[in-house]
């Protein structure tokens, strides 16, 4: 599993306990709906911290409430 891998999986169960779409999200956050479709199709590897606290924000969170997850922990990642 990709460190990409973990933050889509992170972010499409918040989205979905939360029952927002991922193009609600990009606007809760404020980030270009393109980011975050790059971000969960995996074509962006490796988000910006930037990024991940706007989405931590448009969650209602912060940004170690959005990585604070049993896979973050857990994970081996190939691509580091």
């Amino acid at each position: 599993m990709t460190y990409s891998d973990v933050i889509i999986l992170r972010l499409s169960q918040l989205c979905e306990e939360k029952n927002i779409t991922i193009n609600k999200l990009a606007t809760l956050s404020g980030i270009t709906q393109s980011t975050v479709e790059n971000i969960m199709s995996g074509k962006t590897k490796n988000p910006k911290l930037k990024t991940l606290h706007k989405l931590a924000l448009g969650l209602g969170m912060t940004v170690s409430e959005l990585l604070d997850f049993p896979e973050m922990d857990e994970t081996v990642f190939d691509d580091e």
